[in-house]
């Protein structure tokens, strides 16, 4: 079997994605081999992606979302006579016939979409969209197998496209556990938030529960906010002016691996509001560190974390501070309790099995496809 995975997303620039086909190419080339593996990779990381003997690499270098890859991928695609295509993100070029399947990995578009979640002017913008949402709907309709992180994504997809169940497959994501933990400490207790800023993120209520928090604790206790510092970054700052709240959160800026786990370890808790999520990752990494976890009653997070987390809800400030204080005031032997608990579930989670997992769709669909094909 002649597997092709498109990789131009691959690094963890690229974020989620990124982080994504990393660990993907990392354990297929562990698990499997003995089918054939091509790889379309950008200039960035051409050269320096060691790959098993049983891969191939491709430069392809088209920028995602462009008319380029439109254009010109489908025949690149096809001069390479795979079996089957793996797409990890929805941009998958119209005109490319083959069998394929794609990861969609969250529904942000269709629950979420406007343009305070985006720095275009209107017209642009929504021209934008349309582009999108017509790839995106071409996608999940011509291909042979959707592979989603979360049974949430699963009945976001359905209740968009009707789509059968037999066509999604829910593979659960893993997270990185190598990060480094130190026994750096800050002088106030805090929580954290990591991640980007992105207005689904509900970055603004949370800055709201903190200025409520502090009204009703004795001792000052700040928001660590780790994120790459952006459009929506600035916009938060004036969220935090504007609340009077400059005493009690703080911007960090991107956190490399080699300091976040000292942040996690030592806060805390770790404080995800999102309004809408596909997987749920950095709250897995912060429980493996070793603090508790908060986060929204929303379907995904409650499916992802199950018990582990003290849920509250994301549109209530109020819940939110809640959901805090009661942490602060759990006791010592509770809090170590649950601590443990979360590591050991963390577990649970691992990019081993979502490999093989995805190693079984290409290898179901392939054999359908070469019986029907008799």
């Amino acid at each position: 079997m002649k597997i092709i995975i498109d990789g131009r997303l691959y690094g963890l620039e690229n974020a989620g994605l990124g982080r994504y086909l990393i660990n993907l190419v990392e354990e297929l080339g562990k698990l499997d081999k003995k089918n054939e593996y091509t790889i379309l990779l950008r200039k960035k990381y051409f050269d320096s992606l060691k790959l098993s003997a049983n891969w191939k690499k491709v430069l392809v270098d088209l920028r995602h979302y462009s008319f380029a890859e439109q254009i010109f991928l489908p025949g690149i695609i096809t001069k390479e006579k795979p079996d089957i295509v793996h797409f990890p993100h929805f941009n998958v070029p119209i005109l490319y016939k083959g069998m394929f399947v794609v990861t969609i990995h969250d529904m942000l578009m269709h629950d979420f979409a406007g343009l305070s979640a985006s720095t275009l002017p209107g017209p642009l913008y929504f021209l934008k969209q349309s582009v999108y949402k017509f790839v995106f709907r071409r996608a999940v309709l011509a291909s042979s197998r959707i592979i989603v992180p979360s049974y949430a994504v699963g009945a976001g997809l359905k209740k968009y496209y009707n789509l059968p169940d037999s066509k999604i497959e829910t593979i659960y994501e893993g997270f990185d556990n190598k990060i480094t933990l130190n026994r750096t400490k800050n002088n106030d207790p805090y929580f954290i938030y990591t991640g980007n800023a992105y207005p689904h993120k509900n970055l603004n209520r949370l800055i709201e529960a903190m200025v409520l928090l502090n009204e009703k604790v004795d001792r000052k206790v700040l928001l660590m906010i780790a994120s790459a510092r952006n459009v929506f970054t600035k916009r938060l700052e004036k969220v935090i002016t504007g609340l009077k709240a400059d005493e009690y959160v703080k911007l960090k800026g991107f956190v490399p691996d080699s300091e976040l786990g000292s942040l996690y370890k030592n806060s805390l808790g770790f404080v995800s509001p999102a309004l809408s999520e596909g997987f749920g990752l950095p709250g897995l990494e912060a429980m493996s560190c070793g603090t508790l976890l908060l986060a929204s009653d929303i379907p995904v997070f409650k499916e992802i974390y199950e018990k582990h987390a003290t849920y509250f809800d994301p549109f209530d400030p109020s819940s939110i501070e809640n959901a805090m204080r009661s942490v602060i005031e759990t006791d010592a032997v509770t809090r170590r309790k649950k601590i443990l608990e979360g590591q050991k579930f963390s577990k649970g989670y691992s990019w081993v099995k979502m490999a093989t997992q995805t190693l079984k769709i290409y290898e179901s669909l392939f054999k359908k496809e070469s019986g029907d094909s008799l």
